[in-house]
């Protein structure tokens, strides 16, 4: 493993986990066998972000546009998404992990959605990391109603055009209340955002690997962990600014 420094880790590790069915078609398997495998990789990579005591870590599990796939494939991957839930739920309360999900949770069928807020619910009081799951999400939709609700609010009288900044914002996204990402990892060896966390990754590190989101695993992750700490993050200072405050 790599020799990672704990002062140096990203409170937030946001995870755009690529190439299940890439995986699967190369050893010529049905596309859900890569699923299956992902579901395998998500577990490791969810317990060795809490054994390093990484505050927050959310995971891009299936976007709005997924719901465009073939609708065998959307029924296998929510059948897979419940069951998944449902047995981690009891590892999540062992490990003090509390789960949570950002997306239109509305869309999602209500047996999932059932298991969901059970997950949310029995672990609310769990104080380590907090695992969030995208689940039928996307950015620019989140940000649509965002404005929405800020433009209902202004009508209303709760809200006053002076009140309306990036903090004020940041307060009607589903992350609110969480730190936006300080590292983004996406695999498979796509590169680019794919309508993921577009207000919050403003300054995100990121970082792209070839590898397959079934073979990633804690060794990867510790090599981009081990390269997001080589990194110097300036948030539009000089380094000889930063020197100059440590």
């Amino acid at each position: 493993m790599y020799g990672l420094s704990h002062d140096k880790l990203p409170r937030h590790l946001a995870v755009i986990m690529d190439g299940n069915g890439r995986w699967a078609q190369e050893r010529m398997l049905k596309r859900i066998i890569g699923h299956q495998k992902g579901v395998e990789t998500v577990r490791v990579i969810v317990e060795e972000c809490s054994r390093l005591g990484i505050k927050y870590l959310t995971l891009f599990a299936f976007s709005a546009e997924n719901w465009l796939r073939p609708k065998t494939e959307v029924k296998a991957l929510m059948s897979l998404l419940k069951k998944y839930i449902r047995v981690e739920t009891a590892r999540m309360l062992d490990s003090n992990i509390r789960f949570n999900v950002i997306g239109a949770r509305e869309e999602l069928p209500p047996d999932v959605n059932q298991a969901v807020q059970e997950a949310i619910d029995r672990t609310a009081r769990n104080t380590g990391m907090v695992l969030t799951l995208a689940l039928s999400y996307g950015a620019r939709q989140e940000i649509l109603l965002a404005a929405e609700r800020i433009a209902a609010d202004l009508s209303s009288g709760h809200l006053s055009l002076g009140d309306i900044d990036e903090k004020t914002f940041s307060s009607y996204l589903f992350t609110s209340g969480m730190p936006d990402p300080d590292f983004l990892i996406r695999t498979s060896g796509e590169m680019r955002i794919s309508n993921f966390l577009l207000w919050q990754l403003a300054y995100t590190e990121l970082y792209f690997t070839e590898v397959n989101w079934p073979e990633f695993t804690a060794k990867e992750l510790h090599r981009a962990l081990h390269d997001y700490q080589s990194r110097e993050r300036r948030f539009g200072r000089t380094s000889a600014q930063l020197q100059n405050r440590s």
